[in-house]
């Protein structure tokens, strides 16, 4: 405390870093998220604590693994339907047989091949489900030491692919890859354990995507993996379904990890209960530069959606040509008019606004581009940059260096690519924009079917919400009016992100309940925010 009684030179600056840390340990309380997403290293960590805390060890922890993988195939088919089950040397493997046996037991005909070749010798628990299996009268079993003929496989059937789970860390190669095609080429419908064999759990940019199990469904084990969650290994992955198995809490607590899924939980948490006396300056203003000739649209959705989060006082600023709209459309909203009557060419600070959200529906007309540059030049604080302002961005590069720390860009993939170059896929995206934010302080917003939110520090927090519903016109002026509304009422840059993804995309599931994934629109979407974040509080309030 000596430091307060010298309020000059480095004391002061000492006070401000202390200051900050302060701040970010309250963020960090929000990133204890329920659900952690680890890398191949956490997840054998588990696994592997789990094992020297059990009684049973390793085969009574795959045995149980096994239990919910069974119960997951009967619940599917009848006993008279033909499996072909092919098994690893590990793991995975252990596991497959285990899950043999036990269909077998139930009356199911298994054809099983066990893989135990000389460069992979199967492991210790791996023989033992052997044996157990080999103690089932009449079991159709091949054991493959060194040559492999693939057996005749129908499109009726039903493949379960024990070869590989989340151990494998190098892309399949050898007779291995044979298997595989030949499991892809036969049609038939594969269930994979854990994971598609020859899909890495993060990153497989050089991996030969020839040479991956193509499943219809994913029975992974506690934890969806890193790789789930691109759309180009969709046709891998097929459906996932989640078994919840019951490995160390302790352990999972304490393994470290930079990806965390966004659970409603963990928005509960950070909303805030509003205080019986309060008024609307309480809940913060927000300036919101929306809209040009033709796409006032995009400027009513936003504003919207800024109301319905919560926001105190909003100011439109937008072209004189939504006079006509803006206050019979948004009568709760300010309107503020831009000199031009078609675009947006100067943006007034004439208050002290505690949050400015621009771009949706702006343009990219030069005069616009200016504007976009000198707003971020004169209001030095964290902003929201959405749609056209990142196209304006993209035509005049220049200015990423001028997006104030902290800012929260929500570009799709388009307008991602053309701000940083263009991606292969969404794995490509990713890794790019984590470098993209360490390296200009922002927090990006990328949006997709499970949209991310990147923070300078490399932390990565992935929406669980949401589906192929929120693909409509306007999605995304709603989420920025969203996201916009929520700064204003002084939550943390990321959390505002974080938190307006996941209601944005919990408004559009519930829209989708009523209408279905081809009707909702952005309007739906907005009709169901105050629903949802109702929904959200309410389960507050009785926990």
């Amino acid at each position: 405390m000596f430091i307060l009684g010298r309020i000059e030179g480095k004391a002061v600056k000492m006070m401000y870093i202390c200051m900050i840390l302060a701040q970010k340990c309250q963020d960090y309380l929000f990133l204890r998220c329920t659900m952690k997403i680890f890398n191949t290293k956490g997840l054998q960590n588990i696994f592997d604590r789990t094992i020297a805390s059990s009684e049973d060890g390793g085969v009574g922890l795959m045995e149980r693994i096994a239990s919910s993988v069974s119960c997951e195939i009967i619940s599917r088919w009848l006993p008279k339907k033909r499996f072909v089950l092919f098994a690893g040397p590990g793991s995975n493997g252990c596991i497959a047989l285990a899950v043999a046996r036990m269909l077998i037991e139930q009356g199911y005909r298994l054809e099983v091949f066990l893989f135990n070749v000389p460069s992979m010798p199967i492991s210790e628990e791996c023989n033992i489900n052997k044996e157990r299996l080999l103690a089932i009268e009449g079991v159709d079993f091949t054991e493959v030491k060194t040559t492999f003929e693939m057996p005749y496989i129908s499109a009726d059937d039903v493949v379960i692919d024990g070869l590989f789970g989340t151990g494998l860390t190098a892309p399949l190669k050898g007779g291995f890859t044979m298997l595989v095609q030949g499991i892809n080429e036969s049609n038939a419908y594969v269930v994979a354990i854990d994971m598609p064999s020859g899909l890495l759990a993060e990153w497989n940019h050089n991996n030969d995507r020839r040479n991956i199990i193509k499943a219809d469904l994913t029975l992974a084990f506690k934890f969806k993996r890193l790789s789930f969650f691109f759309a180009e290994n969709a046709e891998y992955v097929g459906t996932c379904k989640v078994l919840d198995i019951d490995f160390d809490a302790e352990t999972i607590r304490k393994t470290p990890s930079s990806f965390y899924l966004v659970e409603e939980a963990d928005v509960r948490r950070r909303l805030r209960k509003r205080k019986e006396f309060s008024n609307k300056y309480d809940y913060g203003t927000l300036l919101l530069a929306a809209g040009s000739y033709g796409m006032m649209g995009a400027a009513l959705l936003s504003a919207k959606a800024a109301l319905r989060s919560g926001a105190g006082l909003l100011t439109v600023h937008a072209p004189r040509c939504g006079y006509s709209v803006l206050p019979s459309s948004v009568p709760e909203a300010i309107s503020q008019y831009d000199n031009d009557s078609t675009i947006i060419t100067d943006v007034r600070l004439d208050r002290n606004y505690s949050a400015i959200a621009i771009g949706p529906g702006i343009g990219t007309k030069d005069d616009t581009i200016n504007a976009v540059d000198s707003l971020m030049k004169r209001y030095n604080r964290p902003c929201i940059l959405d749609a056209d302002a990142l196209n304006c961005i993209s035509l005049r590069p220049g200015m990423l260096d001028s997006i104030p720390k902290m800012s929260v860009i929500t570009p799709h993939a388009g307008e991602f690519d053309r701000l940083f170059g263009n991606q292969m896929n969404d794995e490509s995206r990713l890794r790019e924009a984590i470098k993209m934010s360490r390296r200009y302080g922002i927090v990006i917003v990328l949006k997709g079917r499970y949209t991310m939110v990147i923070r300078p520090d490399e932390k990565v927090y992935i929406n669980s919400t949401g589906s192929p519903a929120l693909a409509t016109p306007g999605s995304g002026d709603v989420l920025t009016g969203l996201i916009g509304g929520f700064a204003a009422q002084g939550y943390e840059m990321e959390l505002c992100a974080a938190m307006g993804a996941f209601i944005h995309g919990a408004a559009g599931d519930r829209a989708e309940k009523t209408l279905g994934s081809y009707s909702v629109t952005a309007s739906d979407i907005i009709d169901n925010i105050g629903p949802v974040i109702k929904e959200i509080m309410s389960r507050n309030e009785t926990k």
